[in-house]
């Protein structure tokens, strides 16, 4: 399961594992040009938040944080993760511990870009491999697939 990188499309992929520190000369050998970590500041990583911007622009990745738990999850910081897969430089890493945020999160912005219903977006989110078995998360990714 470490070092799975499952690609959405061109532009997207996303590691379904915490990154250490030689996770991001792997992403960079792998032709990532930057690494989104969704992971909060509470949570127990291998490579802290700080670390990993350091690691990631010693590699010239650029790199954002958008720290997200159950007690954040809101249609604001989706608006904004989707905002910086539309302007980061592509192809785009984004990383948590299980994949499992990332894979909703990847999967609501392709789910609005392709005018997907909310239960196509989990249909085709399963088959690609992603498990959402929270279900609030699973909740929160159709309704806002389905607002917009």
């Amino acid at each position: 399961m470490e070092n799975e990188i499952k690609k959405v499309n061109d532009e997207i992929s996303v590691a379904a594992y915490d990154p250490n520190e030689n996770s991001f000369k792997t992403f960079a050998d792998k032709g990532f040009k930057s690494v989104i970590n969704l992971q909060t500041d509470e949570e127990e990583q291998n490579v802290s938040q700080e670390k990993e911007k350091e690691l990631a622009k010693k590699l010239n990745l650029e790199y954002k944080h958008i720290g997200i738990s159950k007690d954040n999850l809101s249609e604001a910081i989706v608006n904004n993760f989707r905002q910086e897969l539309e302007s980061l430089p592509k192809p785009i890493l984004v990383h948590c511990k299980s994949g499992k945020r990332s894979g909703a999160f990847v999967m609501m912005h392709i789910g609005c870009q392709k005018d997907m219903s909310g239960e196509e977006v989990i249909k085709q989110a399963e088959e690609m491999g992603f498990e959402c078995d929270v279900p609030e998360l699973e909740q929160f990714l159709k309704k806002y697939v389905n607002d917009h």
